[in-house]
């Protein structure tokens, strides 16, 4: 079921797709083990409350949200897809026409990093080329399994990465950030601070 929010009060209707650089106006799909992360982020990003149950993604649930950018309002329709293998041969109709990918791994599971070559490829089949970051969630958690040093994946295949916190709102906005510029090209390009407070969290924590 598609939903929609925007993030400011003050926008009335979503922005014609010139007002943002070249254009306003982009798909991402949010890949990863089942349990990483991926839904709860895409509520935190609604402003809505942390998921503290899991409740797995049947198939896709898309989200159009408005973001406030320096370079202008930009539309991104995320698609958060299931992690079940079961429903993998889903997947390739949910990564036609992406224009960036997001995968999710949980540093408190090995299994979910070692898999992460594995939904890159899977991605890559469909979307070829597409800017892709990769998100190390729950660093809030005191034993994590998988540590910084031990996350190379990323630098062998140009990907961004950021270790994060869905629960406590820790580098929500730099993954999207990295994307927009990359999509963009504008590598200056920042999502506006009056917004990092009420949706992504304290902009004083400092991300890796």
């Amino acid at each position: 079921m598609a939903t929609e929010k925007k993030f400011s009060d003050d926008i009335d209707e979503i922005p014609d797709s010139s007002s943002c650089t070249k254009p306003g106006k982009y798909k991402i799909v949010i890949i990863g083990d089942g349990g990483t992360g991926k839904s709860s982020y895409v509520s935190r990003l609604q402003s809505e409350g942390f998921r503290h149950e899991y409740i797995a993604t049947m198939g896709v649930e898309k989200t159009e949200i408005v973001v406030d950018t320096s370079h202008g309002e930009c539309i991104i329709s995320l698609w958060d897809t299931a992690g079940q293998e079961k429903l993998g041969p889903l997947r390739d109709a949910y990564y036609e026409g992406a224009d960036a990918a997001i995968i999710f791994c949980d540093v408190t599971s090995r299994v979910t990093y070692k898999n992460v070559p594995l939904w890159h490829k899977d991605v890559m089949r469909v979307s070829e080329g597409i800017p892709i970051v990769l998100c190390a969630n729950k660093i809030d958690v005191k034993e994590r399994k998988v540590k910084s040093k031990g996350i190379t994946y990323p630098l062998k295949f140009n990907m961004g990465f950021f270790e994060i916190s869905v629960k406590n709102r820790l580098c929500l906005k730099e993954p999207l950030e990295y994307l927009l510029q990359q999509l963009t090209k504008e590598l200056d390009l920042k999502i506006v601070a009056s917004l990092d407070a009420a949706v992504f969290g304290d902009v004083s924590n400092i991300c890796i």
